[in-house]
């Protein structure tokens, strides 16, 4: 029998990294055919709806909807606005807690609907954004470390509230009071999205229908100025600010804190998204033969959003930051509306800093005229 030669012989393993070795090839299938540009639709107000309609598609299927039903559970008088601890329906299969700031004043308020980041942390979620209260020491302390390792000391939601804008902050699936029975377990994450995988839908998708639902109660909310709901996040919260911001126009503007990036760039042997895990968080199936990031974010457009990174964020490769950029801007720019697009760079690492906060309090002023 014939020896066969070396480089024609099998290498004896088809994975590295956890990537299959020919996933260069896969990303040179990606041709992204809806994104704005690629697709055979040049009308933008068409093409947006179509988008956003294979997005919604992408997500199926929906939890079912309820009414709100919002009670207040408790309170707590802050300077210049209340702190108030509510629950409400996000669907009719789960009643979740929130935080709602409410300023001082007669109203009607602009308006932010908050959304945490996923950092690996479980214990805490909406607790990330605004000061918690009436809450046991432990989670005080949990959530006082965090911001201060991720925000610059500074609770994103007191700050805006403190400047005249009603938050809301609410626990993703899996965190906080929305977590895990048995205590928070990393793997746990992977598990879940499997599961639910198993029965039809997706963890991610499953985030962006409650982030959905969270703006249109926001917008409900009857001392709230419909016209001027924005949504602001950090890290995977950015990734959920600029979804929701795609996915319904019940938010005006957006401010999306180092989560923009390109699939090319990010699918790497190298990059923290290949470990699985934490990326099934923002995982919507079968979007990426239609869209890459930056597409799906352009369905926003020409509603003003805001993007900002960190030079220094080891998640997010620069090149592949500016790359989405780039993109984006073409987006808006094609719509003559390229003044309401802000990205902007900044010589730190994945951090959330008190500059970066001033700058997203500045665009919503602007955007809201407030």
């Amino acid at each position: 029998m014939k020896k066969i030669e070396a480089e024609q012989a099998y290498t004896g393993y088809e994975t590295i990294n956890d990537m299959p070795i020919f996933y260069q090839e896969l990303k040179q299938t990606l041709t992204y055919p809806l994104a704005w540009g690629n697709a055979p639709e040049k009308d933008f107000s068409r093409w947006r709806e179509q988008a956003r309609r294979k997005l919604l598609e992408c997500m199926q299927p929906a939890p079912p909807e309820s009414a709100f039903d919002m009670k207040v559970i408790e309170s707590e008088q802050r300077e210049g606005y209340t702190a108030q601890k509510i629950v409400f329906n996000i669907s009719k299969w789960s009643r979740v807690p929130a935080y709602l700031l409410v300023p001082e004043g007669k109203g009607p308020f602009p308006a932010i609907l908050l959304l945490h980041d996923h950092g690996a942390h479980f214990t805490i979620g909406k607790e990330k954004m605004v000061r918690p209260f009436h809450v046991s020491e432990v989670v005080q302390a949990d959530a006082d470390d965090w911001v201060t390792r991720c925000y610059d000391g500074q609770y994103v939601g007191d700050y805006l509230a403190q400047h005249g804008y009603i938050v809301l902050a609410v626990d993703a699936l899996f965190w906080g009071e929305r977590g895990r029975k048995e205590y928070p377990r990393y793997d746990s994450q992977q598990a879940l999205s499997a599961n639910l995988l198993q029965m039809g839908m997706s963890w991610g998708a499953l985030i962006t229908w409650d982030d959905i639902r969270s703006a249109e109660f926001l917008s409900s909310l009857p001392n709230v100025d419909k016209e001027k709901v924005g949504t602001m996040g950090f890290s995977m919260g950015a990734h959920r600010a600029w979804m929701t911001m795609a996915a319904t126009d019940a938010v005006k503007a957006g401010a999306a804190v180092c989560w923009m990036n390109t699939t090319d760039s990010l699918m790497t042997l190298t990059n923290n998204q290949n470990k699985g895990g934490s990326a099934y968080a923002m995982i919507i199936p079968n979007l990426r033969r239609y869209m890459d990031y930056p597409h799906v974010a352009s369905i926003a457009c020409p509603k003003p959003m805001l993007f900002t990174n960190g030079l220094k964020d080891k998640l997010f490769p620069i090149d592949g930051v500016k790359s989405a950029y780039e993109i984006l801007h073409k987006v808006w720019e094609s719509q003559g509306a390229d003044k309401h697009l802000h990205t902007q760079l900044y010589d730190l690492p994945h951090f959330c800093s008190k500059e970066i906060q001033q700058a997203v309090l500045e665009f919503f002023n602007k955007e809201f005229n407030h």
